[in-house]
């Protein structure tokens, strides 16, 4: 019982996260150039030919359809 009240206790604070406040002056950062993930194609390109060959995995990364499965 103690177990399941912890558990319970975890999962509760992990839904606090969007209530992340950010600054005006953290803006600047996380607009930077650095935190964009395709800042390089180069290694984007090359972590996609990684899924593929070894999880045989291609693409997900853009939106899909409105979920009737007709993209």
């Amino acid at each position: 019982m103690a177990l399941l009240g912890l558990l319970a206790a975890l999962a509760g604070g992990c839904t606090t996260a969007s209530a992340v406040r950010v600054r005006p002056w953290e803006r600047g950062a996380l607009a930077d150039s650095t935190m964009n993930p395709d800042r390089d194609p180069l290694a984007s390109a090359l972590g996609d030919h990684v899924n593929f060959a070894r999880e045989a995995a291609n693409g997900g990364k853009g939106v899909g359809g409105s979920g009737c499965g007709c993209n």
